[in-house]
């Protein structure tokens, strides 16, 4: 009988059992439009969707359309029908170009109806079976990135490790942080991309920029695309498309923003992506707190121990050898052989300078290592370690009198270059196995005003000095 549908049953079945047998949503979707135009016979096939955002997908299409099908023109022969997954509007199937020329007929019409219902079905798993593969996907980065920052990363360490993992889960050019400055905008202070991320690490978004409110306020912010978004306002925003913008904030701590800008002309964030990546930057958001929680509390018992150690030195090591030097003081004032006089004499000197090592060592322990040194002293110290690090050995470093009170800030910069200059000189000798520093504040001018003395001394060297008035 014309029009008899059962003859052509096979090659429906075979196209139904096509579609169903795949879970991943494109190739679904390239096989409903292959096997539509396999059933029909027609030379084009195009599904459109009617939002493109839902599922990040573009139209999929096969075969060449006729010339005069896109004109809409009446000698084409065209069939259009509806998609609908859970009674919801997915798209079109539009079908142009019967082979061997005619117009498609009713049983042409009646098959891709049937294709088409069964592809709703189909692309209704496909879109179940993709939000659960996303899922577990941003959901094993957050359990990562919680692991990594509470191993006991810095603090740079954890925010790169944040970008880095969310560049990755979600498919984006760039992943970069964001956090206030104290002029009341936001900087990029972390930065990870496919490429250099070049001058990205420092970009600032200046107060009084659209976003900067509901950044500021913990809201997301969600950018079709940066190049043209009137909103947007770095001189980096050229470079990019789609992208998010996520608070990472956690205990009423807003920590900074997560952005995650797509290259131009890439697809643009769907709803389920936009909602995981949020529930990621919000767990980030509590391993960053945590992890920053548990930094301070080994921070704090580190400084409990070295101001144990700086108090049991103060007042252990240096009484006894006060006490020690006391007595050989005591000793060379009675001994009768100006030899033994000497020795002693070499003795009493040696415990002097011992005890300024060890209280310039009670003052190291003192001061917190993770912060620039404000005082004379912490900044001497530190020039000198440095040294030490390019010699190999310690140096020697002694202060007299009352440094951090008596040397003025404006003499304070010209000793420190002084300094700089001489240990330079040490560290390019090659013969050089002892480094003494001494910082002198009881030292007089040839015309008797007080003075700071520099002198750095190095063995089979003459000692360079550097003066200043106080």
């Amino acid at each position: 009988m014309a029009g008899d549908p059962v003859p052509r049953l096979p090659p429906l079945l075979e196209a139904v059992l096509s579609v169903g047998s795949e879970l991943e949503l494109r190739t679904t979707l390239q096989r409903i439009v292959d096997g539509a135009a396999e059933l029909t016979g027609a030379r084009y096939a195009t599904l459109g969707p009617a939002d493109p955002g839902q599922d990040g997908l573009t139209e999929i299409r096969t075969g060449e359309p006729p010339p005069a099908a896109p004109a809409g023109a009446p000698d084409a022969p065209v069939l259009d029908v509806p998609i609908l997954v859970d009674d919801e509007p997915f798209g079109r199937l539009r079908l142009a170009g019967k082979r061997g020329g005619g117009p498609f007929t009713a049983e042409d019409e009646q098959l891709l109806r049937v294709l088409a219902t069964q592809a709703g079905t189909a692309i209704g798993n496909a879109r179940l079976y993709e939000a659960a593969r996303q899922r577990e996907r941003w959901i094993e980065g957050a359990a990562a990135v919680t692991t990594a920052l509470l191993s006991g990363e810095s603090a740079e360490d954890a925010l790169a490790t944040v970008a880095e993992r969310a560049r990755l889960l979600a498919d984006a050019a760039a992943g970069v942080i964001l956090q206030p400055t104290p002029e009341g905008g936001m900087e990029i202070v972390t930065a990870s991309a496919y490429d250099d991320p070049g001058d990205l690490v420092g970009t600032t978004i200046a107060p009084g920029s659209p976003v900067l409110e509901q950044l500021l306020g913990g809201e997301p912010v969600f950018i079709e695309d940066s190049a043209t978004d009137p909103r947007m306002t770095t001189h980096v925003r050229h470079r990019f498309g789609p992208s998010m913008m996520l608070p990472l904030q956690a205990e009423g701590q807003l920590i900074g923003t997560l952005a995650l800008p797509r290259r131009r002309g890439d697809r643009p964030y769907t709803a389920v992506e936009r909602r995981l990546a949020g529930q990621f930057a919000s767990q980030a958001a509590l391993a960053l707190v945590l992890a920053g929680a548990r930094h301070g509390r080994e921070r704090l018992a580190v400084y409990e121990d070295r101001d144990r150690i700086a108090r049991d030195l103060h007042d252990l090591v240096v009484q006894r050898l006060f006490a020690t030097g006391m007595m050989l003081q005591a000793a060379r004032r009675r001994a009768r052989v100006p030899v033994v006089s000497d020795l002693l004499s070499r003795a009493v000197d040696e415990l002097e300078s011992t005890v300024q090592e060890v209280r310039t060592a009670i003052f190291a322990l003192q001061q917190q290592p993770a912060e620039a040194p404000a005082t004379l002293r912490g900044r001497v110290l530190r020039e000198t370690a440095g040294a030490a690090a390019v010699l190999g050995f310690p140096a020697s470093t002694r202060f007299l009198g009352p440094v951090d009170s008596l040397v003025p800030e404006r003499t304070v910069g010209h000793l420190l270059t002084a300094l700089r200059r001489a240990l330079a000189t040490a560290t390019r000798r090659p013969d050089v196995t002892r480094l003494t520093v001494t910082v002198d504040t009881t030292a007089t001018l040839p015309n008797g005003r007080p003075a700071v003395r520099l002198t750095v001394h190095t063995d089979n060297h003459p000692p360079t000095t550097w003066q200043a008035p106080l």
